[in-house]
């Protein structure tokens, strides 16, 4: 052994990395000038022996420790960085290897100040494992946010998964961890192993990550997502434009486990399979969007994605990053809009995820009493903490600049925004205002939209927020939280409520019928028909509805009608619009063997008809948010349980809807008109080709100067039991309105 050599060791920095305890272990390993020479040191625990390559040249190391720790002393005048390889035996086997010591750490000191700071929106291109190459070496740059961890260490398919070999640095006091390991690639399995205060030893999956083995594995994959050619430049240049608040917004949600189940026996469908039939459903029946229901990597199917290990990572159950992006690329190919339902609202507690991440809580509030989520025995996250706060805004920004995401659907707002939501018997901590509002909650959402909004991603943030929050969608400059849409909750549970009575007593709650119109434009809405309602026993829309068979599908189509005509943009879950019987479940797939029965298939035409009305007619949507876009004639009749309203354009079309939901016809039935003129009816849910009696009116109404509905004009029709029925609105040229407006002669009474 080299005497001088021996003398220069730092053997407690030794017995630290033999250990595992190091968390700066560039500091010591790799190679060091030293007073004429280089100390070149190396921990490679199952090596017998070791040498280093420099210049052609061999020199052997001396094994400092029996743990596997190995040094030389290479006497040269060189103070240049020295590029060198090591020769390593192994029982009989000897290989070449590079040492992930030499190479210098990769992510800049700016990054990891705005990683700190919470504003680095595109961190994820620096944490997680990324393709690089350095010094001309081919690797994977492995990094990690861990602060209090006592030392972390990359592990995986490149080393065996020894903790030992690929112990990180410690950058600053930044809390993150790196290396760069060569030779590591594309495929590899990895965890990250944490050593904790105590001696603890724990494997995490990458928060970063973009990919995961299939459950019921738990690592993290090493994927590049930079490799992918899309060919869909055209649709997400014009993104904004397509995504207007004034053109038709129909959105089709599914999810991607059930659409679709492949008859080879196979679980899961891959994204390519599915794209291919979901684009020719979607195609034929008019939807502008999808919106799949979490399609993050979460290990339990039954929580259909929503409860969430892997943020940054496409589920493997339907394949590769590469498959999931030639998903997108697809609808997008096809002109269809592509919505991703995200969870920022909690985490699992699973061990190999975010929970006491590195020996604390991390990514969750310190205080169980905000920490814990009763209602899905998850953690609630630290929107406080900027870096978690970084996490999330840049992993929304993620899925729509790498996957060009259309829209971000975030999943229960309500439970972020409320310190006591769903918590009982006094179980919450109050803001530091003493009321119940999450003050970083609220911070951290108007700080995401803000930044999408900056950013001009074209991309929409729509809420699922089921209270009465105040300017969820209102502008942020006036206290709003910066939405572009939220889920209208109320209209849905009021109008089912309603709708699953017996027309009986329908007119006893015929104000639930009529009340979001009160507050219709307190909010930019989207009307939701959604998976929440159609299973766990709430029975399929179908199902939902009272009477026999036929009464059932009269119903249904006067409710989606209802939602058709209604201010608001719409979304309606798969299978729906089939007329599906049983309630959703996630392992079975869509009935689409129903569509061989005549009624089923009535309805299918009759929805894929009242997609086309929807956007064929501008009076249905141009002015959705704008109160001179709609307007009642008839909100007060009870008794008959009907509605009549009037859509209109900003060009000053208008269509009369009519809607009733009592089981009786009326016939010659008066209504107020807007105007004088003609009125045709051009849909008619009771139509016989859908399923109906054929009560419609087929000729062209003339409005009579007869007054009703406080209006001076109207006519009088046949209004189908449980129906909607809508007419276009022509006024009377002037030579028409002299001759169709003569007034009423009315008959003298005789004297007696």
């Amino acid at each position: 052994m080299d005497k001088k050599l021996y003398k220069m060791m730092d053997w407690a920095r030794v017995e630290q990395i033999v250990y595992s305890e190091e968390d700066a272990p560039f500091g010591y390993l790799g190679a060091h000038h030293v007073g004429g020479g280089w100390m070149i040191s190396c921990f490679i625990p199952d090596a017998d022996k070791c040498s280093v390559i420099l210049a052609g040249k061999e020199y052997r190391m001396d094994r400092m420790d029996e743990q596997g720790f190995f040094s030389v002393l290479i006497r040269t005048l060189s103070k240049s960085r020295i590029s060198y390889r090591f020769k390593v035996t192994r029982g009989r086997n000897t290989v070449i290897e590079e040492d992930p010591y030499r190479f210098k750490n990769i992510i800049p000191a700016s990054v990891l100040r705005a990683f700190e700071a919470g504003i680095c929106y595109d961190i994820y291109e620096y944490l997680g494992a990324h393709i690089r190459k350095s010094d001309g070496v081919l690797g994977v740059n492995f990094a990690v946010w861990a602060p209090s961890a006592v030392r972390v260490s990359v592990v995986g398919d490149f080393n065996d998964w020894d903790g030992r070999k690929h112990q990180m640095q410690r950058r600053g006091d930044s809390g993150v961890f790196e290396i760069f390991v060569p030779g590591a690639g594309i495929g590899d399995n990895y965890k990250f192993e944490l050593k904790l205060k105590g001696g603890m030893v724990i494997l995490k999956a990458d928060p970063y990550g973009f990919g995961a083995e299939l459950r019921p594995g738990t690592a993290s994959v090493v994927c590049d997502i930079n490799s992918f050619k899309w060919t869909d430049e055209d649709f997400v240049k014009d993104r904004a434009a397509f995504n207007s608040k004034d053109r038709p917004f129909l959105v089709y949600e599914l999810y991607l486990g059930s659409f679709y189940k492949p008859e080879d026996g196979r679980e899961f469908a891959n994204y390519r399979e599915i794209a291919d039939r979901l684009i020719s459903y979607v195609k034929e029946m008019g939807y502008t969007h999808i919106e799949l229901m979490p399609v993050m990597e979460h290990p339990y199917d039954e929580s259909w994605g929503y409860q969430v290990i892997g943020l940054y990572a496409p589920t493997s159950r339907y394949g590769s990053c590469e498959d999931f992006m030639y998903f997108m690329d697809r609808m997008h190919d096809a002109g269809i809009g592509v919505i991703l339902d995200w969870v920022p609202a909690h985490f699992p507690r699973d061990v190999q995820g975010l929970a006491n991440f590195d020996g604390t809580c991390l990514y969750e509030p310190e205080d169980p009493a905000r920490a814990d989520h009763p209602d899905w025995g998850t953690l609630c996250f630290n929107y406080g903490r900027p870096q978690v706060s970084n996490y999330l805004i840049a992993n929304a920004l993620f899925w729509i600049r790498k996957y060009h995401a259309d829209g971000i659907r975030m999943d229960a707002v309500a439970s972020m925004l409320y310190h006591d939501y769903g918590r009982q018997g006094g179980y919450w901590v109050p803001n530091i205002y003493g009321g119940n509002e999450n003050l970083e909650a609220v911070e951290f959402l108007c700080h995401l939209n803000s930044i999408n909004r900056k950013m001009e991603t074209g991309a929409l943030m729509i809420a699922e927020e089921s209270t009465a929050w105040p300017k969820v969608t209102g502008e942020l400059d006036d206290d709003g939280l910066g939405f572009d849409y939220k889920w209208n909750m109320g209209w849905m549970n009021d109008f089912l409520g309603f709708i699953r009575l017996d027309p009986l007593y329908r007119s006893g709650h015929y104000g639930e019928l009529t009340f979001s119109m009160i507050y219709a434009y307190s909010e930019r809405f989207i009307l939701v028909f959604s998976h929440d309602e159609v299973v766990h026993g709430k029975a399929s829309l179908l199902s939902k509805m009272p009477g026999d068979r036929d009464r059932q599908f009269a119903n249904l189509r006067a409710s989606l009608g209802y939602m058709f005509t209604h201010p608001g943009k719409k979304l309606l879950f798969m299978g729906q619009d089939i007329g599906e019987w049983d309630e959703w479940s996630e392992k079975r797939s869509v009935r689409w063997d129903l569509l061989q029965y005549e009624d089923h298939i009535k309805l299918n035409s009759y929805v894929k008809a009242l997609i086309g009305l929807y956007k064929e007619t501008p009076a249905l949507y141009a002015l959705d948010n704008c109160v001179e876009g709609f307007e009642w004639i008839n909100n007060i009749s009870a008794n008959e349980t009907i509605i009549v309203f009037l859509r209109k354009d900003e060009e000053g079309n208008t269509v009369l809807v009519v809607l009733n939901f009592a089981d009786i016809d009326r016939h010659d039935y008066k209504i107020g008109l807007p105007f004088p003129g003609k009125y045709k009816e051009i849909f008619s849910s009771d139509d016989i080709t859908f399923g109906g009696r054929g009560h419609n009116n087929p000729r062209v109404k003339r409005s009579k100067d007869d007054e009703c509905d406080g209006r001076q004009y109207s006519m009088r029709i046949n209004v189908p039991a449980l129906s909607v029925s809508v007419f276009t609105c022509t006024y009377y040229e002037p030579e028409e309105l002299k001759y169709y407006h003569a007034p009423v002669k009315r008959k003298r009474k005789r004297r007696r």
